[in-house]
């Protein structure tokens, strides 16, 4: 396959194209270096199969040849970002999906969106399957992300129903890896950065809200299985071992041993109180789930943080 991965120089997007290059196709990478970085892609420089282009997805995009696939992957994706950056990130879930929409259309590829769960919002169901709708406050600060995705979601259902467009849509739960920013702002390059460097490690609200944790790798295998597969309705991609803020921030402070103290700060508005995937879909429809364990994760991330501190001090 020749395949198109925007946000290609993005965190995911970036293991993405690793996945399919490995596996012997073809990547052309779309970025705008908006959040994402040319370090991220930088060992793909010689490789004759990859290909890329710096270009805003939100902006009028053509690409030369054949796509067998377009995978949507562009989008500010933390909290600090989206939140610097409210505009960008809707017209990206508005205008960059429908030009990605259109560059598979016209090409004859299949469409990929990477959705996320902020689409369930502040959660009333626990946990969460693909057939809840999810509780979003439009007009708060986090629904600039959140409803450019329900947007996105529902402009790609538009296109296979219209248009007969062959989609896929993936909601993709915390994951974490090498290649995260350390000022992602997210709860695990947050913890890791503040104690790596020996600072209080900032836990919002009681640390009694939930998050799981799936590492990138396994996240790309679900990925890539379902761009393969045949299911045009989203799937929940990520881990089901459930943790509070609290055990989380205790964890890293034994593998990592800092002495850093934890703190507490007032909880960010809308944040979610819990957030674990329902994977009885991936499992069945993919025959997925997460293998790697937390510690084993948490070991290649804190390595791959430890070597970008040392390369800046």
């Amino acid at each position: 396959m020749r395949v198109l991965i925007t946000g290609g120089a993005g965190f995911l997007g970036s293991h993405l194209t690793d996945r399919f290059l490995a596996d012997g196709h073809e990547v052309v990478g779309l970025d705008n270096f908006i959040t994402g970085h040319p370090d991220n892609i930088a060992h793909l420089a010689s490789n004759q199969k990859y290909e890329f282009v710096q270009h805003n997805i939100s902006t009028y995009t053509y690409v030369k040849g054949k796509l067998d696939g377009v995978l949507h992957f562009a989008s500010p994706a933390s909290p600090i970002d989206y939140l610097e950056l409210p505009i960008p990130t809707l017209k990206v879930g508005a205008l960059g999906t429908h030009n990605a929409l259109g560059l598979a259309k016209e090409k004859g590829a299949r469409f990929f969106l990477a959705s996320t769960s902020e689409v369930y919002g502040d959660p009333l169901v626990h946990p969460q399957p693909e057939t809840y709708w999810g509780n979003v406050n439009p007009v708060g600060p986090r629904g600039v992300y959140d409803e450019a995705k329900r947007f996105a979601e529902a402009l790609t259902m538009a296109y296979h129903r219209f248009h007969g467009l062959d989609t896929r849509i993936v909601r993709i739960f915390n994951t974490y890896g090498p290649r995260m920013k350390l000022n992602d702002g997210r709860v695990v390059p947050a913890f890791l950065d503040q104690a790596l460097r020996g600072e209080p490690m900032t836990v919002f609200g009681t640390g009694s809200q939930t998050r799981s944790f799936c590492y990138v790798s396994d996240l790309v295998d679900g990925l890539y299985r379902l761009m393969l597969s045949e299911e045009r309705y989203p799937v929940n991609l990520g881990n089901p071992r459930e943790m509070t803020i609290l055990e989380f921030a205790e964890h890293i402070r034994r593998m990592t041993g800092t002495k850093s103290e934890i703190v507490f700060r007032d909880l960010p508005e809308d944040d979610p109180k819990q957030r674990q995937p329902d994977i009885t879909k991936a499992r069945a429809l993919l025959g997925w789930e997460p293998r790697v364990p937390l510690d084993e994760g948490l070991r290649e991330t804190v390595a791959y943080f430890r070597g970008i501190a040392a390369s800046v001090a």
